[in-house]
């Protein structure tokens, strides 16, 4: 099976966990980016922990869930947002202000968009949680 977009099958896998009421859930595959936004949404009490699992492949991560995600995805395509723009994604991909977080790749690394914000800067959207 070719993966197309790890990031989104990871998200995925947390959401169909979610979604079935589940506290844990092992996403399949893993990379440095699936990796630091995992930190993210842990960072925000999204996730209350994970581990990676070397399966001498790609490896594994065991993710423990908190049951505060209503919805996590990842943002396809991938746009590019300047430091002026953010409200216009919040209002598209997040429920209400102040709800919710964006997940961006800066030239700073990983981040949310309140971050972002702070330090001036634009980034790449990845995902979004609430």
């Amino acid at each position: 099976m070719t993966r197309m977009d790890p990031l989104a099958d990871a998200l995925s896998t947390i959401q169909n966990a979610v979604a079935l009421g589940k506290t844990e859930c092992l996403i399949t595959i893993s990379s440095k980016l699936i990796t630091r936004v995992l930190r993210v949404l842990q960072m925000k009490g999204y996730i209350a922990e994970f581990e990676y699992i070397p399966d001498g492949r790609f490896g594994k991560y065991r993710v423990k869930l908190t049951g505060r995600i209503n919805k996590v995805a990842a943002i396809k395509p991938r746009f590019s947002v300047k430091k002026a723009e953010w409200t216009q994604y919040e209002k598209m991909y997040l429920p209400a202000r102040d709800i919710g977080i964006l997940i961006v790749s800066t030239n700073q690394g990983v981040m949310t968009h309140e971050e972002a914000k702070k330090l001036g800067i634009g980034g790449v959207l990845l995902a979004y949680c609430y």
